[in-house]
């Protein structure tokens, strides 16, 4: 059973969403403000996060910041009232891996806490493929990238979004197929979050990100990893 911790001090709010998912099958924590997030962070294991941004003591992106120094893994939805482009870019530049604006409808909600959890069971069953791309190792099963000076963790939605782009090697893929087929929801959303997951993951890979070698923009088209030479690549199944 998936355990999700929910941060949210509007209490008619959170108690709702712990009555429907629980109706879900979900067993679920509530935390009213930043303090209580942080102890019960410290002292539990979660499947994902649902969180608010504006909370007493500390706001979400302080705790968001929280679990990605403690887990890359641990999946984000941040919930909240604030709509505007600045906070979504800075929630998801923290790290997060959706992000949903209050009034919101319910079915989307658990939509989208269905396929984030599907994405987090699908790499504890799948996945032993192993990339190489100049001086950087990628193991989608430990969800690392290897340099020659530092690891760096994956995020379960990063991961995502470089192994469909791997697997399409040499095509152009498009931010609506990546909603679609990463993210499992439609191109309608802001577009502009595909393209902050590919800002952060040329950070970790290209010598200078604003020349990507690898991940390379298609103009009013996509983007595109180049097909990557037999020597330069390895799968290992097992």
């Amino acid at each position: 059973m998936s355990h999700i911790l929910i941060v949210e001090d509007e209490e008619s709010l959170a108690l709702g969403l712990q009555f429907n998912l629980k109706a879900e099958g979900y067993r679920v924590t509530l935390a009213k403000d930043g303090q209580e997030a942080l102890k019960y962070l410290d002292e539990n294991k979660f499947d994902l996060v649902i969180l608010d941004i504006m909370l007493p003591y500390y706001d979400g992106f302080e705790i968001a910041r929280h679990i990605r120094q403690q887990s890359e893994q641990l999946p984000i939805l941040i919930l909240t009232a604030r709509k505007g482009l600045d906070d979504k870019l800075k929630g998801l530049k923290l790290g997060a891996d959706d992000y949903l604006t209050k009034p919101f409808a319910l079915d989307e909600l658990l939509l989208r806490v269905q396929r984030i959890l599907q994405r987090k069971a699908w790499y504890r069953g799948d996945s032993s493929s192993h990339y190489k791309l100049g001086n950087f190792e990628i193991d989608f099963e430990s969800l690392q990238i290897k340099g020659k000076e530092q690891t760096i963790m994956l995020t379960l939605l990063e991961a995502n979004v470089l192994r469909y782009l791997l697997e399409h090697q040499g095509k152009v893929v498009s931010r609506q197929e990546l909603l679609e087929n990463v993210w499992n929801i439609d191109s309608e959303i802001e577009t502009r979050t595909v393209d902050i997951f590919i800002a952060r993951l040329r950070k970790y890979l290209e010598d200078d990100p604003s020349n990507p070698r690898w991940i390379q923009s298609v103009r009013g088209a996509g983007y595109m990893i180049p097909e990557i030479d037999k020597k330069d690549k390895t799968k290992n199944d097992t």
